[in-house]
C-alpha cells in the first residue's frame, strides 16, 4: 500500500470535533469519495467505511465524558479498543491517563492515530493486532466507542469486554443506541445529543449514551 500518511493528508482536513472541540482530527467531509479512494488504494472492493476518517457519535460521546470526568482515567493505563481516529485515546491522555494504547486492525489507523496524536500534542501507542483473538491485556480502563454496529462483531466484543470487567478492569462504552447494543449488563453514566451527519447516521444529531459494563460476578 502507498504511504497511508500521505493519503490521509491529501484526502482529509484538520478540524475540531463537534462534541469535543478541545480535540482536532484529520477528518473527511464526505463519506463516499474517501470510501471509494480507500478501496482503490487497497485494491479491494466492498470494504467497510473508513472509520478512522470520521468522528462517530459513540466516540464523540465517550471522549466528551472522559474530558468532563478526568478522574476516571487520570493516572491510569487506558486501552482504546477499535480506536479508529484515536479520538477517545486523545481524550484519555488529555484527561490525565499515564499511557494509552490504541488498537485497530484497519491498515490506515496507525497513520491516522499518529497524525491525530501529533495534531493534539499527545503521545499514543498503537497496535494493529486483533486483541479479540486473546484475553484482554492488562489495563486499568478499556474504552470502546461504536463497536456494536454489526451482529458478529457485537457478540465477539461483548464477550471480550465481559472478561475484562469480570477481572476488575473498568469498561467504558460509547454508543448511539445501535441495533446490536446489548439490552442488559450496562449501567448508564451519561447521555448526550451529539452532532453528526446524515451521510453517517440516520439523523443530524444522535442521542448517544456512555455506559460502564457491570461485572457478571
Amino acid at each position: 500500500m502507498p504511504d497511508p500518511k500521505a493519503f490521509i493528508l491529501a484526502n482529509t482536513r484538520l478540524q475540531p470535533v463537534p462534541h469535543a472541540p478541545e480535540i482536532s482530527l484529520w477528518l473527511a467531509d464526505e463519506v463516499t469519495p474517501i470510501w471509494r479512494l480507500t478501496e482503490e488504494e487497497l485494491g479491494e472492493m466492498g470494504l467497510p467505511p473508513p472509520f478512522w476518517a470520521f468522528a462517530w457519535a459513540g466516540g464523540q460521546g465517550l471522549a466528551r465524558w472522559l474530558l468532563d470526568n478526568p478522574a476516571e482515567v487520570a493516572g491510569k493505563r487506558v486501552l482504546d479498543l477499535a480506536a479508529g481516529s484515536g479520538l477517545v485515546g486523545i481524550a484519555a491522555v488529555q484527561a490525565g491517563a499515564t499511557s494509552v494504547l490504541c488498537a485497530d486492525i484497519d491498515p490506515f489507523c496507525a497513520a491516522a492515530v499518529a497524525l491525530n496524536a501529533a495534531a493534539n500534542g499527545v503521545t499514543l501507542a498503537f497496535t494493529d493486532t486483533d486483541l479479540l483473538d486473546a484475553g484482554p491485556p492488562e489495563a486499568d480502563v478499556i474504552c470502546a466507542g461504536d463497536v456494536f454496529y454489526e451482529q458478529p462483531m457485537a457478540g465477539r466484543v461483548l464477550g471480550w469486554l465481559t472478561q475484562a470487567a469480570d477481572r476488575g478492569t473498568r469498561v467504558l462504552v460509547g454508543d448511539p443506541l445501535r441495533t446490536y447494543f446489548p439490552k442488559t449488563g450496562f449501567d448508564l453514566l451519561a447521555e448526550y445529543a451529539v452532532p453528526t451527519t446524515r451521510e453517517l447516521e440516520d439523523d443530524a444529531v444522535k442521542r448517544t449514551r456512555v455506559w460502564t459494563l457491570a461485572p457478571v460476578r
